[in-house]
């Protein structure tokens, strides 16, 4: 393996972590500014809802751009506006500010996560073999480092203008260092089409496979959005956790989920992704069913915890799979499984908000264990066993 492309793989893993992390400085502030907003469940969920909104008017032009511009500058200019949105909405004075703030965060966001997943899968064919569990296992560091970047800045008494703006900008220094070690040339190879006659037709098998992957993302994206929007909110308020043990609830959720991609790789290897997933559907069920049934802090933060180590490898094999569907032109898999898969995290908040409202966020939490059974359910669209097929670099 040349020099260039490990640098690049180290670049990509620069890109992950910071966009884990960016936001992640915000989610354990989100109480803070409820509470300073004054706001109940139901408006809390419409405001954090901006943010999927963002993105799924904005995912679709990912592709345009990174064709335009290159998958890695695309990363890196969006890591730039994400951070300033997230800075935004924390210094937001009303609600409205606070989720026109968290739509361009959310927009930018989605941009980003396409064009480093791009770049990643530019990367990983250089290689040879699968190596995308570890780039979205770097972004759950980021996400933790994130997290707990925000807990210590509460427990200082830190602002948020003062937290979120040195935070960002130390983010954005590491991903535009990291742009200059991007991978050269185009983003996909010429393809060429028989006799000239354009693309051949899509199957309709491709486009339900596409539905069914995207299914499949949208149940860990909502896991991961019962962490980011909830979990301390539902910690500090039902359950009357400090705002820094609060915090530990996502802390948890994307640690675990960290955990469960580092091994992502060599338990697919072994058992294969259908398997993984059903087991990783059962494990959120279980672990955040029975967290929600015998309710209490440390059992809540496992439950989480449970919930991320599920959903581990979720979005990065949908991602793949889609990326590898026949029929389709390059990238086309990926960003529409990309763009879909943000309808989880934008139904999500505002659906639990106004339950929680009616009920309890207890109940409106009953989400994740539902998410775990919709794996269980779809994961049979996933392949047995990957094969990979080496490259040479030349």
């Amino acid at each position: 393996m040349t020099d260039p492309v490990r640098r690049a793989r180290l670049a990509v893993g620069a890109l992950f972590f910071t966009n884990g992390a960016l936001f992640a400085n915000l989610v354990p502030r989100y109480p803070e500014i409820k509470a300073g907003l004054g706001l109940s469940n139901a408006l809390y969920g419409l405001s954090v809802a901006a943010f999927p909104t963002g993105a799924i008017v904005a995912g679709l032009a990912a592709g345009v751009l990174v064709r335009r511009f290159g998958s890695a500058t695309v990363a890196a200019a969006g890591t730039v506006l994400t951070a300033a949105g997230v800075l935004l909405a924390g210094l937001a004075p009303a609600v409205a500010v606070f989720a026109a703030m968290l739509f361009l965060a959310g927009a930018m966001d989605a941009i980003t996560d396409v064009a480093q997943n791009a770049h990643g899968l530019r990367v990983q064919r250089r290689y040879g073999r699968s190596i995308i569990n570890s780039f979205h296992a770097i972004w759950s560091i980021g996400a933790v480092t994130g997290g707990a970047m925000a807990a210590g800045a509460i427990a200082l008494g830190l602002s948020l203008g003062v937290h979120l703006g040195v935070s960002g900008a130390l983010l954005v220094i590491v991903a535009l260092v990291a742009w200059r070690f991007r991978l050269p040339g185009p983003e996909t190879p010429e393809t060429t089409t028989p006799h000239g006659y354009g693309r051949p037709r899509v199957p309709a098998r491709v486009w339900l496979l596409i539905a069914a992957l995207t299914l499949i993302a949208v149940g860990g994206t909502l896991v991961e959005d019962a962490g980011t929007s909830w979990a301390a909110v539902y910690l500090s308020g039902s359950l009357h956790a400090a705002a820094e043990v609060a915090a530990w609830g996502y802390i948890a959720l994307v640690g675990a989920q960290f955990a469960g991609r580092l091994i992502g790789d060599r338990l697919v290897d072994r058992f294969g992704q259908r398997t993984v997933a059903r087991a990783g559907g059962l494990i959120v069920a279980a672990g955040m069913g029975l967290a929600l049934a015998m309710p209490s802090i440390p059992g809540t933060v496992l439950g989480f915890a449970a919930a991320g180590f599920g959903v581990a490898t979720l979005v990065p094999a949908a991602m793949h799979e889609a990326d590898e569907l026949p029929g389709l032109a390059p990238g086309t898999g990926l960003t529409v499984v990309s763009w879909l898969m943000r309808l989880g995290p934008l139904v999500s908040p505002p659906l639990v908000g106004a339950v929680a409202d009616a009920t309890s966020l207890r109940t409106g939490l009953l989400i994740v264990p539902a998410a775990g059974v919709l794996v269980i359910l779809l994961a049979g669209v996933l392949r047995r066993r990957r094969v990979p097929r080496p490259v040479t670099v030349s």
